[in-house]
């Protein structure tokens, strides 16, 4: 069994930068509504809401032990009414997806690997089999986080019977992105493809494809790659990262590693973008605009961009700043992402990190080239254009008499000829500010 391909890596929304397990239906629609109006045109189109829909204590920074989650009768999570109204009498979040597909999005919701542990407790029956909830799980498996769920059982046949009941009702009430967590560290490889199974059951069964997504990916190893094409289409590649410089710079190493690999049969996710404003409750700070600077956000956009990343976005959209909404709808920008092959590093020295990207498909003939300064001075590079991923410039059709467009600030960059040092070949000669990029397109999309 294979995942169908995918030709680019998804876009969307998440809650949990901004609310952490707190979120309720008002302001899950208020961020699709401002995504719908003012993101969806650039492609952002899915609207995930994060983990704990379902614990009626829930808080904002941390998790609370023994949480008496809501379940049905089956022991499957179910929508808190006090958050969720729409889901009052037995609805789950089927209201809430209708009203999210009507804005033209999709809903996904979070997921914790296993069964509840009060569905165990309560030793259910497994509708369909002689089998109940009390034998199916493995104890022994639990997460290291959240105390919500033990293991299932894989060996055991109703622990499959569980899963495809779980599943299956999730995806009758027209959830269509599943983001199951404490799936890779460590890597549970019978679980992903227990769900891989019950996903595609369900697709089966309620006629609609269901994205996949895993999470969280701490040390994840390339050794996994083929298994996790198969099974998923997304994958966490790093633990939680926020508005730190510190977390954007340490997926520069990471996105080099696994940028090579991406493409339609699945999509290494560098996390969520904690843009905006942030943390009104969430697990780490207090309401704030994101920390990143402006810089510092375009080198993120960009990396993630040019490493062909998902794009999930955490800030609550209707009260973040104009300028960081307009970058994440910068569609020259998100063209990297959708419609460019090869994305690689290709040059570091020092504090210089350059990436390079060619375009495909509707862009063929496009080359993108993102020059990125890691240190906290101003750094000015002088890199032949041959390193940049700029071969043969100056015979590129579109080329303004041999220059570059800055996706950011619209601005030309002129090329340096016959310089010395290299040997009269064509230099890309920038100033690039502190945890800045210069994010460069050879020539006019066809």
């Amino acid at each position: 069994m294979a995942r169908r391909p995918s030709p680019a890596p998804p876009l969307g929304w998440n809650s949990w930068d901004s609310y952490g397990t707190t979120v309720t239906e008002e302001e899950v629609l208020a961020n699709a509504r401002f995504l719908a109006e003012h993101l969806a045109p650039a492609g952002w189109d899915t609207v995930v809401v994060d983990i704990q829909w379902y614990e009626p204590t829930a808080r904002a920074g941390g998790y609370n032990e023994a949480a008496p989650l809501l379940l049905d009768a089956d022991g499957v999570q179910v929508p808190v009414p006090a958050r969720f109204p729409s889901s009052a009498g037995g609805a789950g979040f089927a209201p809430l997806a209708a009203a999210v597909n009507d804005l033209g999005l999709k809903l996904g919701i979070h997921v914790m690997r296993g069964i509840p542990r009060r569905a165990v407790e309560a030793d259910l029956p497994v509708p369909g089999t002689p089998y109940r909830t009390g034998e199916i799980a493995d104890r022994a498996s639990v997460c290291p986080w959240n105390s919500d769920n033990y293991g299932l059982d894989h060996a055991h046949p109703g622990a499959q019977a569980w899963l495809d009941l779980q599943i299956d009702r999730f995806v009758g009430w027209g959830v269509t992105f599943l983001k199951v967590d404490d799936m890779l560290a460590p890597y549970h490889a019978d679980a992903v493809e227990a769900l891989a199974l019950a996903v595609s059951r369900a697709e089966g069964r309620h006629g609609r494809e269901v994205t996949i997504s895993l999470s969280p990916g701490t040390h994840l190893s390339l050794a996994h790659l083929e298994h996790l094409r198969r099974h998923a289409d997304l994958w966490r590649v790093s633990d939680d990262l926020w508005d730190r410089w510190d977390d954007t710079e340490a997926q520069f190493a990471r996105m080099a590693r696994w940028a090579p690999h991406q493409g339609e049969q699945g999509w290494a996710d560098a996390d969520m973008l904690p843009l905006g404003r942030i943390g009104l409750r969430a697990e780490r700070g207090e309401p704030r605009d994101s920390l990143l600077t402006t810089d510092e956000r375009r080198t993120m956009l960009s990396l993630w961009n040019l490493a062909r990343s998902p794009l999930f976005v955490g800030g609550d959209l209707p009260t973040s700043d104009a300028a960081t909404v307009r970058d994440l709808g910068n569609t020259e920008v998100l063209d990297v992402g959708r419609h460019s092959a090869g994305g690689r590093e290709l040059l570091r020295e020092g504090d210089l990190v350059v990436w390079g990207a060619s375009g495909a498909g509707p862009r063929a003939g496009v080359r993108w080239a993102g020059l990125f300064n890691t240190g906290a001075s101003s750094l000015v590079a002088r890199v032949p254009a041959a390193s940049a991923g700029l071969a043969d410039l100056a015979g590129l059709a579109g080329l303004a008499q041999g220059s570059l467009l800055d996706l950011w600030t619209g601005e030309e960059v002129a090329l340096v000829t016959g310089a010395a040092e290299t040997g009269g070949d064509a230099v890309v000669d920038v100033e690039i500010p502190p945890h800045g990029v210069r994010l460069l397109r050879t020539t006019t999309p066809r």
